[in-house]
């Protein structure tokens, strides 16, 4: 497929799966298959959603090279071509990751997200060499995850591993397969810079403002909520038909303030992104598991606090 016909499948709310585990940490695809279909059954669809699999919040880096294919094959199955699927690649190299895309695109996933090879120390031109090879191997879509918070400092300076700059997506625009960017603004650098680029890709807001994102051009969302999933998909519909303040009130009756608050302050005993996140699913009654160790499960007295703030009825 082409850019515009791939731009037209990764928009909307759009779903990073948990990844579930049994009881000795090994992947449960039967109920990654289960939890999948359930999603489709609450309306997710081409056009409004994506599912999304083995990404930051589904443990991707967690996973064996053995496991992640499997995984991306069971939401597939589910899927059944009523709801697109992207799988990810986290921080590998330019070899690897044109294996692991291809790998991909032969299971079923329509686009992948990429994260940036932090571990290769990348500057702004390797970035682009790096998207463009990928671009060149694949005929499926590439979402460009911004990471800029991966930092160090050095000599004084803050340097950012994962930071890429907006003129430096600008240089993408002839990769004819990078259809869509995950836009965290860059250090010192204003929201508003997506500007610059949302006319050629599909720019996705990852949890920093959904609303603005779109008026500016944007095609989509991360931070979707298991809880109400059909409230997702009525934000996107009314930012589409331009009921901004209708789809700016309908996000506002989130728990969002509360749960943040809430995962910030347990993350500070055991680290992970999914850890609460996955607790959350456990509340709505889907038992996926712990995060792999060394990331510890929430405490019976934390899983009482989220469960109130999840069966409050704001969802996150």
């Amino acid at each position: 497929m082409n850019r515009q016909e791939l731009q037209k499948l990764v928009v909307g709310a759009i779903c990073p799966l948990p990844t579930p585990f049994d009881e000795n940490f090994h992947v449960d695809n039967g109920l990654m298959y289960e939890l999948s279909s359930y999603l489709i059954d609450q309306g997710l669809a081409t056009g409004n959603a994506m599912l999304k699999v083995a990404s930051a919040v589904g443990e991707g880096s967690n996973l064996g090279d053995e496991e992640w294919p499997d995984l991306l094959s069971a939401v597939v199955r589910a899927a059944d071509g009523k709801c697109p699927v992207m799988s990810s690649i986290n921080h590998k190299d330019t070899f690897r990751s044109i294996e692991d895309a291809k790998k991909a695109a032969d299971l079923g996933a329509v686009a992948i997200q990429v994260s940036p090879p932090i571990f290769s120390d990348p500057n702004q031109d390797d970035m682009v060499r790096y998207y463009g090879a990928l671009s060149d191997a694949i005929d499926i879509g590439v979402m460009v995850y911004n990471n800029p918070w991966f930092a160090f400092s050095w000599a004084g300076k803050t340097v950012s591993l994962g930071n890429i700059e907006p003129d430096t997506f600008v240089r993408m625009a002839d990769f004819e397969h990078i259809v869509a960017v995950k836009w965290s603004s860059p250090v010192g650098q204003s929201y508003e810079e997506m500007s610059k680029f949302s006319g050629t890709f599909n720019v996705i807001d990852n949890n920093t403002d959904v609303i603005l994102c779109h008026k500016l051009g944007g095609r989509g969302y991360i931070g979707f909520d298991p809880v109400f999933p059909k409230r997702d998909l009525g934000i996107w519909d009314l930012m589409e038909s331009g009921r901004y303040e209708e789809a700016q009130d309908l996000h506002g009756s989130r728990s969002l303030p509360e749960y943040k608050e809430f995962a910030a302050r347990v993350t500070k005993k055991s680290g992970g992104i999914s850890r609460v996140y996955k607790a959350v699913w456990e509340v709505m009654g889907w038992n996926v598991g712990p995060m792999r160790p060394p990331s510890t499960p929430l405490t019976s007295e934390e899983m009482d606090e989220l469960r109130g703030i999840v069966k409050g009825g704001g969802g996150i």
